[in-house]
């Protein structure tokens, strides 16, 4: 299986002001999926940005970097009304999941302990797969993993999490050189998102010269 790229227009774990812009000028490099965070623009903005990328035939994702239960209802009613195909984030919960079913999104909750923003996520790869176990049993979708933003060896981690998890893994967060996306490539989730990494060049000088690179780099079977 080729991992889905989710191109994220954040930067430090929050939607850059010129996302919109940034989004037409790479729109066509080949990226099916593209999202941003609840954090960093004003709702009305968020919503045009959404319905413009689903104009230009893609999938889209908000991903909500919260850890109170309130916070999380939050970012999953503005994930709602922003019409998202995929809400990934927050803590799991049941209200959440029937948010996302009774709305047509999928949902891809965090596992582990996760704190502070940009995320941190530690506990062990134990500990993460029966919370996945747990989630797949009560109606999740698939499982958002902060792999590279482990406190452990964040490789073992993904490749161990990935094979033995029973719902599709997202890979999120700090895949910034080319031996991470090898991982990424070699572990096959279901998919991976790239944000920071885009805005500091870390795969070449342009948005849509990095996104190409990264798509090859992974098997580029999910172009438009």
């Amino acid at each position: 299986m080729t991992p889905e790229l989710i191109v994220m227009l954040t930067e430090h774990d929050r939607t850059v002001p010129n996302a919109a812009a940034v989004f037409e000028s790479c729109a066509d490099a080949g990226a099916t999926w593209f999202g941003f965070k609840e954090e960093g623009l004003p709702e009305s903005e968020m919503r045009a940005l959404f319905a413009r990328m689903r104009e230009r035939g893609k999938k889209t994702a908000l991903e909500v970097v919260a850890y109170t239960r309130q916070e999380c209802l939050d970012g999953a009613r503005l994930a709602v009304r922003c019409g998202c195909d995929l809400l990934m984030g927050t803590m799991y919960d049941d209200e959440i999941r029937d948010l996302c079913r009774d709305n047509g999104l999928k949902y891809f909750p965090f596992v582990g302990q996760i704190r502070e923003r940009p995320s941190i996520l530690e506990g062990s790869a134990a500990q993460m797969l029966r919370q996945a176990e747990q989630y797949a049993a009560r109606g999740a979708d698939g499982i958002d993993l902060l792999g590279y933003r482990y406190t452990g060896d964040a490789d073992a981690l993904i490749a161990g999490f990935v094979a033995r998890c029973p719902l599709p893994v997202c890979v999120a967060g700090s895949i910034d050189s080319p031996a991470r996306l090898a991982h990424i490539r070699k572990t096959a989730p279901w998919g991976f998102t790239i944000g920071s990494a885009f805005f500091q060049n870390r795969f070449g000088p342009d948005f849509s010269t990095q996104i190409r690179r990264v798509l090859d780099a992974v098997g580029r079977e999910n172009i438009n």
